[in-house]
């Protein structure tokens, strides 16, 4: 007995529906834009969204008031759910970038309809990841005093600090990534404005758009700014996460001083960028009804990606366990044991079983064409990785080279206030760039359907 795969799934499938026109493309992609009222649920969600957010807010007033105390850091333990979220947040803003900077170099055809949910997605993210060092500074009111300029004191920055060199990345990957956006979408926004029935809207697009006409001089100039972008971007995202990773591998702490590290982190964000891609895209085609630009094509092409995140991520931990056990340093040793049976050990296992193990099944067609399997999947990736971030960054405080200053961690309620609060600023710049700009990339997905219709 054999199994017919769904057209859309098969190697040879188009990658939008063949009933996918032009002008049909334009007008349903900006309709939503357009509409006058948000539908239902974009009220619901973003009320959701936007109540989280209200809980940042006032755990940010209390904390700066009260201070870090509030949370659940202390000695041995100074860094806690702050730096760890600081570093997940910063993996999922990057999957962004893999899927819409990379995968364009590689010219994949699925990557025109997910690319703008990615760069949503990293826009949304990169505050949060943002937000979290500056929380955790014992005076955040001075966070400032990073950037490279002389002040009055003459204090300048620790140039030789990895400290420094994760700020300076992230300023710069940020800025980045702003521009990248807004290139990619110049000739998105001249369509809404072409279409947009109101007068305040035209105005309004109109300005966005900056006067483009669609002239050859002008997609000349813009595909000329947006591959190199993309050429830059793509290394970019490597250099941050390796930045990020030598922020621990500088230190001398057991379970830390890794070489592995940069590599280490970028697998982490391949596999959990492009889950929070996976749940965005499958929550925007069922909301926005996108079904014949987003189909199963895209979702089979992500999953294959998890797919491949999940095998590099596996043999990452082959090589993180090999280390202490293989060589002589007894704190490392010590340390990694700890963190297999000792008090992290819940954390240890099931991140692994959500990030190695179950990942594993998608391999089956069966379950790469299943949307709820793949949802499910893909939010136990992203829990996993918190679980695997909040692990490395307090386990090694915790067991240090000094077992007298050995201790243990417990979050307060502001910790989880805070991570609470981050989701719902990441919901709510989500909800709003899905309200005000069009999630598909109308200009690059026309060329798919002029390149199906040309076959």
């Amino acid at each position: 007995m054999t199994m017919t795969l769904p057209r859309e799934f098969l190697p040879d499938a188009p990658v939008v529906a063949p009933d996918v026109t032009l002008t049909s493309l334009s007008e349903e992609v900006s309709g939503r834009v357009l509409m006058d009222r948000a539908p239902l649920w974009w009220w619901i969600g973003f009320a959701i969204a936007f109540a989280l957010f209200t809980v940042l807010i006032i755990q940010m007033g209390w904390l700066f008031i009260g201070g870090i105390g509030l949370w659940g850091v202390n000695i041995p333990v100074a860094w806690g759910l702050a730096i760890a979220e600081y570093v997940w947040w910063i993996a999922l803003a990057s999957g962004g970038t893999i899927v819409s900077a990379l995968f364009f170099l590689t010219r994949s055809p699925w990557r025109s309809a997910t690319n703008r949910i990615a760069e949503s997605m990293l826009l949304s993210a990169a505050p949060c990841a943002g937000l979290m060092p500056i929380m955790h500074l014992g005076r955040p009111g001075l966070f400032y005093w990073l950037f490279p300029y002389s002040n009055v004191m003459g204090v300048w920055p620790q140039v030789r600090s990895p400290l420094w060199w994760d700020f300076i990345c992230l300023l710069c990957y940020i800025l980045m990534s702003i521009m990248y956006y807004y290139a990619g979408i110049l000739p998105d926004l001249a369509t809404v404005r072409d279409l947009a029935k109101s007068r305040f809207k035209q105005i309004f697009y109109g300005i966005l758009a900056l006067g483009w006409r669609g002239s050859s001089e002008e997609w000349r100039n813009q595909r000329i700014v947006y591959a190199i972008m993309s050429a830059i971007m793509a290394p970019m995202v490597v250099s941050v996460h390796s930045v990020v990773g030598l922020d621990f591998a500088g230190g001398l702490t057991p379970g830390w001083h890794d070489t592995q590290f940069p590599p280490y982190f970028f697998f982490g964000a391949v596999i959990s960028g492009t889950a929070v891609i996976m749940m965005l895209t499958i929550m925007v085609r069922w909301g926005c009804g996108l079904h014949d630009v987003l189909t199963g094509y895209h979702l089979n092409a992500l999953a294959k990606v998890m797919l491949v995140g999940s095998v590099m991520l596996g043999y990452a931990y082959v090589w993180e366990a090999f280390g202490p056990i293989y060589g002589s340093d007894v704190a490392e040793r010590t340390e990694f044991f700890q963190r297999i049976f000792g008090f992290t050990a819940p954390l240890f296992w099931s991140e692994k079983i959500l990030t190695v193990v179950i990942p594993q099944l998608l391999w089956l067609p069966l379950v790469r064409r299943n949307q709820l399997l793949l949802f499910l999947i893909s939010g136990g990736i992203i829990v996993g990785m918190w679980q695997e971030r909040v692990m490395f960054v307090t386990a090694s405080l915790e067991h240090n080279s000094i077992p007298s200053r050995w201790g243990v961690f417990f979050p307060t309620l502001w910790d989880w206030a805070a991570l609470a609060g981050t989701i719902g600023l990441f919901l709510t710049l989500f909800f709003l760039f899905l309200r005000f700009a069009p999630i598909v990339s109308i200009a690059e997905v026309r060329e798919v359907v002029e390149a199906e219709r040309s076959k």
